[in-house]
């Protein structure tokens, strides 16, 4: 378009950026803030509805299914009351594990003899504090010494190991986990580069890969943002004896809203990323909750007189399709061995009523010698 002196004049819908290498370096800075994700209690309680013993389940059948084939195919492995004929007490990674819930699970689900222990790593030192402690809470003094939890980075995970325990930098996993659409705050290539690259560093060849993601048809819907959210009650039980439970208040999440800005280019999205705290009468807060009465909760300090209390941000974030994950898994020593809709193997990623996530199982390539 030309003005009255027949000058071009740049027009732009307000949900799109063109220089897509100075908004990269612009986001890259923005997600160095960590406003939500220093907030483990309220980030744990908001996912609280998965469920992280079938998801379990479901990563340990696939590594299973797939670690020990040439071909990606091992015929009639079916599961079956977790005993998976090529699970031989497992060394697990977990990427970005925030609360640490799929780690605890697979160490209180499955005996030493199929896992044998758990690093977790997360760049948050809140979160790795808060998820030991969820370690010391939920494993016993058996299990307990099988859990690490590394503060550091995906993208250079042998300086992190080295750093915080040396004793294991040369241990090789056999299987890691980077779930809950973490990869999607490494906004370019080269992170994601460097990222794989770092894993298949430490882990074992024909090792697994199990990366969780938005479904592709998310991607291909972003000629307009939508809005994403949902409520998670706050309840206690009344009574020491664990009778009724009473609902108190409520946690309000919302992950995106309808004015985000997306850029096509750099198919980045700038989330909104939002918690309300509620509750339903400020007088009588559940003095036994230990996520409202957390030293550490700077959200409910905040608190108004009515009751409520809230924090928003804005998180850059990439999305992704199937093809670009199996192009960078290939340039890093990895291939694209199964897809799923959901962490859970009967959901086709190609469902389009079951079908929510993009679910992908990348195995690194055998080097003979």
């Amino acid at each position: 378009k030309f003005n009255d002196t027949d000058e071009p004049v740049e027009h732009l819908s307000p949900k799109r950026e063109t220089d897509s290498t100075a908004k990269i370096e612009e986001l890259n800075k923005a997600s160095k803030t960590d406003t939500i994700y220093s907030m483990p209690p309220l980030y744990d309680l908001a996912f609280g509805y998965r469920s992280y013993e079938d998801e379990v389940d479901f990563l340990i059948y696939v590594h299973d299914k797939f670690s020990n084939s040439l071909d990606g195919e091992v015929e009639n492995a079916e599961k079956a009351d977790k005993n998976f004929a090529n699970v031989k007490s497992l060394r697990i990674l977990e990427l970005a594990a925030g609360p640490a819930r799929h780690s605890i699970a697979a160490l209180t689900e499955y005996p030493p003899s199929a896992v044998n222990s758990v690093v977790a790593l997360d760049r948050s030192t809140a979160m790795v504090n808060y998820g030991s402690e969820n370690a010391d809470h939920d494993l016993g003094d058996e299990r307990r010494s099988d859990f690490l939890y590394v503060c550091g980075d995906m993208r250079d995970i042998k300086t992190s190991l080295k750093r915080e325990s040396p004793e294991h930098e040369s241990e090789l996993f056999d299987t890691t986990w980077l779930l809950l659409g973490s990869m999607q705050h490494l906004l370019t290539n080269d992170d994601i580069l460097a990222c794989f690259s770092s894993v298949g560093s430490v882990m074992r060849d024909g090792g697994t890969v199990v990366i969780e993601l938005p479904h592709p048809r998310e991607t291909f819907s972003m000629g307009e943002c939508t809005r994403n959210g949902w409520t998670v009650p706050l309840v206690e039980s009344d009574g020491d004896d664990g009778g009724d439970e009473k609902e108190y208040g409520e946690l309000n999440i919302i992950w995106g809203e309808e004015d985000d800005v997306f850029d096509p280019v750099a198919q980045i999205r700038l989330f909104t990323v939002g918690l309300e705290l509620k509750v339903n009468d400020p007088n009588d807060i559940p003095s036994a909750n230990p996520v409202l009465h957390d030293e550490n909760f700077p959200l409910f300090a905040k608190m108004k007189k009515e009751g409520k209390t809230s924090v928003s941000e804005i998180v850059p974030m990439r999305l992704f399709t199937l093809q670009e994950i199996d192009a960078l898994a290939r340039c890093a020593g990895f291939e694209l061995v199964a897809k799923f809709g959901a962490l859970d193997d009967e959901v086709s990623i190609e469902d389009e009523d079951e079908a929510f996530r993009m679910v992908c199982v990348l195995k690194k390539v055998e080097i003979n010698t």
